[in-house]
């Protein structure tokens, strides 16, 4: 309670203590206040204010504000941590949900009803996994061919080879390009469209020619102006001619998805060596019935030409988009909890800051606490007052952390084009998880207070 200045009148305005009124000595100040609790303790129940019975909710959170404004600078290092915590579970939160639906959003361009047969799996957990798949057989073209020929089930099948390479044009290069080696019909069941010029033909296969189909970074970063078609481009220090330009794919995770050329997967064997891996391709001639039976034709057929004994398990990799999906979504959710988990220990760390501020704020205002319970306040109006002041404290350190967590994120779209999603539930998770630590751990500060006995508060310092 702020003690009056001489020459100041003061006024009973309810539980909340005294206001400031021009025009009376500190003798005065002091007997008003020891009339007014004598009044207060002689009235009968029903003459009380109604202020005295129950703290009115607003009028304690006016208070709050009021305190917090007071220690500006207490309050701002107080809720560094509440600010710190829920900045980092907003920003973890935007990324990875942006990370999902862009993910999504790709995966499903591709088509539900394209499954892939390899000889190892998409992503590889652990060291002995890696060593289990690298025993297996490679698929060959032969596998492809037998897919191709015998998969009743399948509309459309294809093969896929790659590695990464530099591409030279007029004295220009890029460096970490995907080369990649495509059948005729590998460009609809890879997403990629033709933007320019014409796609792979059968002819092209089976000739093996030197035709060449290029992503936009080749086009922006290396041949400039004009008409790519026609062009001359060194793949390897090979000499290929621009047939076609695919159509613009842009970045996945900061990752630019048009540094690509892609050449016919024959001529691709024949300049970089049978030895490696295909990669089939097969889509579902219809819904996903007949994706289930199309996924069991080709199992059979690859079991049959790798020798599988009966019982044993495929010693190759049978992958929809789901499974990219549901394995995408496993990574991201074990990042997002072990970062959250970080972010925990700020929020602890806030919180008890929290706490012991609203213990020295009690110790503080020991002598005002024995006023206002001396004049009828009752220990809920106390205990409300002192939780509305932390959680209050913690509820404004929680907004600044979103508006800093979303800030954050936006950035790192702008620096590093890793996708963002602002989703409204993670801005509400972020204040109530804010709220809840400042009521959390404002409890027993506030119990403290509230069982403070007001003969001996009033007796403490001024």
């Amino acid at each position: 309670m702020l003690r009056p200045k001489k020459g100041a009148e003061v006024a009973y305005t309810g539980v909340t203590g005294f206001y400031q009124v021009p025009g009376a000595s500190m003798l005065q100040w002091f007997r008003a206040e020891r009339a007014a609790r004598v009044v207060a303790a002689t009235a009968p129940e029903r003459q009380r204010p109604k202020e005295s019975r129950t703290m009115q909710f607003t009028e304690a959170f006016k208070l709050a504000l009021q305190s917090l404004w007071a220690n500006k600078m207490r309050t701002v290092l107080t809720l560094i941590g509440v600010v710190m915590g829920v900045a980092s579970v907003i920003m973890v939160i935007t990324l990875v949900n942006g990370a999902n639906k862009y993910v999504s959003t790709k995966l499903s361009g591709y088509g539900a009803d394209v499954f892939t047969v390899t000889r190892m799996s998409s992503v590889i957990f652990t060291p002995e996994e890696y060593f289990k798949f690298q025993k297996r057989k490679i698929v060959r073209m032969e596998d492809y061919q037998a897919v191709r020929d015998g998969c009743t089930e399948c509309s459309e099948v294809g093969a896929l080879l790659s590695k990464s390479t530099n591409v030279v044009y007029n004295g220009h290069s890029s460096d970490n390009t995907g080369v990649r080696g495509y059948t005729w019909t590998m460009p609809s069941l890879n997403n990629v469209d033709i933007a320019l010029g014409r796609g792979f033909t059968p002819a092209d296969e089976e000739h093996a020619t030197h035709n060449v189909i290029v992503g936009y970074d080749i086009v922006d970063n290396l041949l400039g102006d004009g008409d790519p078609i026609g062009k001359e481009i060194r793949v390897d220090g090979i000499p290929y001619t621009i047939v076609g330009v695919g159509d613009r794919q842009g970045k996945t995770l900061g990752q630019s998805q048009d540094n690509w050329v892609a050449v016919p997967i024959t001529t691709y064997q024949q300049t970089y060596g049978y030895n490696d891996s295909v990669d089939i391709y097969a889509r579902a001639a219809g819904n996903a019935e007949v994706m289930e039976r199309a996924k069991d034709e080709v199992r059979v057929l690859m079991r049959t030409r790798r020798h599988d004994a009966v019982g044993a398990p495929d010693d190759f990799e049978v992958e929809t988009n789901d499974t990219f999906l549901d394995i995408w979504k496993q990574i991201s959710s074990l990042f997002a909890w072990v970062v959250m988990g970080i972010a925990s220990i700020s929020l602890v760390v806030g919180g008890i800051v929290i706490m012991n501020i609203m213990l020295v704020s009690v110790t503080e205002r020991t002598r005002e606490i024995g006023v206002r319970k001396a004049l009828g306040a009752k220990q809920r109006d106390v205990l409300l007052q002192f939780l509305i002041e932390s959680a209050t404290m913690a509820l404004t350190g929680g907004a600044i952390g979103v508006l800093c967590g979303v800030i954050v994120a936006k950035l790192i779209t702008l620096i590093i084009g890793f996708p963002t999603n602002v989703q409204v539930w993670s801005v509400f998770l972020g204040l109530f998880v804010a709220a809840a630590t400042g009521i959390f751990f404002g409890v027993y500060p506030a119990s403290k207070a509230a069982k403070l006995d007001p003969v001996v508060a009033l007796r403490a310092e001024l």
